[in-house]
Parts: structure tokens; C-alpha cells; sequence
């Protein structure tokens, strides 16, 4: 297990060789799905909504396998277990994301939250610290939260 996904770091979450400062797109997809998970378990309840709708996002969003769904979460899972917190993600998704695409971090974890029908007060605080950190207004915030509230 832990050689699949040492490979498919090493496969994957390179950055371009042409410049250091250029972040890869599954550097990208880590840091996203690493703060999926982190909004998974925020409320201290992790339910099987909560679960299928991380699993179901990355792979729509990103375009990827099963296979390289279930590698991707867990390798995001393991980051964060050696993370020291979210500034290693946020960094990334700031340097690499346009902000259209940092709203559409946002309203991700806004289906996270919203996916076992209980908004609970530490994941909207967790969805409002990640959007400050990633600099998404206030006013951005407000809007994916009701546009994915009334799905």
C-alpha cells in the first residue's frame, strides 16, 4: 500500500521541470482534496455522505480512475497527518488556482458540508478560514454557500 502511493507521488505530484516555482496539477489536486477531507473531519462525525461526496468530487473535478481516486485520498490523507496545518495546501492552492477556481474550492467544501444534511458550526468555521486563506471575499463565500445550500 504505502508503495502505491509513494509511486504515485512520485508519478504525479512532481512540479514541472521547466520551473520550481510552477505547481503541478496534482500538486493542485493533493492540496484540494487534503482540505476535503480536513472539512470531512471538522465535526468530529464522519458520515458516509460526507465520504461519497469527497470521492465523488474528486473524481469528477480531476477526471481520475477509481483507482487513482482512492490513491489520491489516501496519499491526501497521509499529508495531513504529517501536516502541521492548512498553510502547505492554502499556499499551494494560492499560487496555482485563479480565484474562479479558488471559489470552486470553496463551494467543494461547501458540498462536504452540506452532504450529510448537518451544518455544523466548526465546518462553516473551517469553510471560512480555508476561504480566507485562500483570499476568496467575503461576499464569494456567502454566494457558494447559498448556491450550494439550494441545490
Amino acid at each position: 500500500m504505502i508503495n502505491t502511493i509513494k509511486q504515485f507521488f512520485e508519478k504525479n505530484l512532481q512540479t514541472s521541470p521547466e520551473s520550481s516555482e510552477e505547481i503541478s496539477e496534482h500538486s493542485l489536486q493533493l492540496a484540494t482534496a487534503a482540505l476535503m477531507i480536513e472539512m470531512m473531519r471538522a465535526d468530529a462525525e464522519i458520515s458516509d455522505e460526507e465520504q461519497n461526496a469527497i470521492t465523488d468530487t474528486i473524481r469528477s473535478k480531476f477526471v481520475l480512475s477509481a483507482e487513482d481516486t482512492d490513491t489520491l485520498l489516501k496519499l491526501a490523507e497521509e499529508e495531513i497527518t504529517n501536516s502541521t496545518g492548512y498553510f502547505e495546501f492554502t499556499s499551494l492552492i494560492n499560487k496555482g488556482y485563479t480565484y474562479d477556481q479558488k471559489i470552486k474550492v470553496v463551494e467543494h467544501l461547501w458540498e462536504v458540508a452540506f452532504s450529510d444534511a448537518v451544518l455544523d458550526k466548526y465546518e462553516e468555521h473551517m469553510v471560512r478560514k480555508i476561504a480566507d486563506l485562500i483570499h476568496v471575499s467575503h461576499k464569494d463565500f456567502i454566494e457558494a454557500k447559498l448556491r450550494i445550500r439550494n441545490r
